[in-house]
């Protein structure tokens, strides 16, 4: 009896750590008041290719990295606006060039001036008030502990 007490034991234990989950974001989708405009506004400053209009057509393709996945209080004021339901992160190489081409464009952007453990931020919003956040993530630490 004992050795079938181990064996289900066993057998649904592995079933936990086999379960599937998500490999990524495949996708982000949001309204506009001007879905052209806006998304020719994302292309043409963040370098987000446009949804691909045919099956032949390729989608952006984002660099491998971390993703996080908030879930932030109904009342946070971290998103800006009260009304606010969502706000993107962006993961860029060079904040500061990033910062610099926004700038040069006339797009108002927000350095966040403390340095975090896991990296550097600064904030826009995009032509219709919706917030972006751009994140430099911290380079690997060296450490060889």
């Amino acid at each position: 009896m004992r050795i079938y007490l181990i064996i289900a034991l066993l057998l649904t234990s592995s079933a936990i750590m086999a379960k599937e989950k998500v490999d990524g974001i495949g996708g982000f989708f949001f309204k506009s008041e001007n879905p052209a405009q806006l998304a020719a506004w994302y292309e043409e400053h963040l370098g987000i290719k446009q949804t691909p209009t045919t099956y032949e057509e390729e989608p952006w393709q984002q660099t491998a990295g971390p993703t996080v996945y908030g879930v932030f209080n109904q009342k946070t004021k971290y998103f800006g606006a009260d009304d606010q339901q969502w706000m993107i992160n962006f993961r860029v190489r060079d904040l500061d060039a990033m910062v610099a081409q926004l700038r040069a464009a006339d797009i108002e952007v927000e350095v966040e001036s403390e340095v975090y453990p896991n990296g550097r931020f600064a904030r826009l919003a995009d032509p219709e008030g919706n917030p972006i956040q751009l994140w430099e993530p911290a380079a690997p630490s060296s450490d060889s502990n």
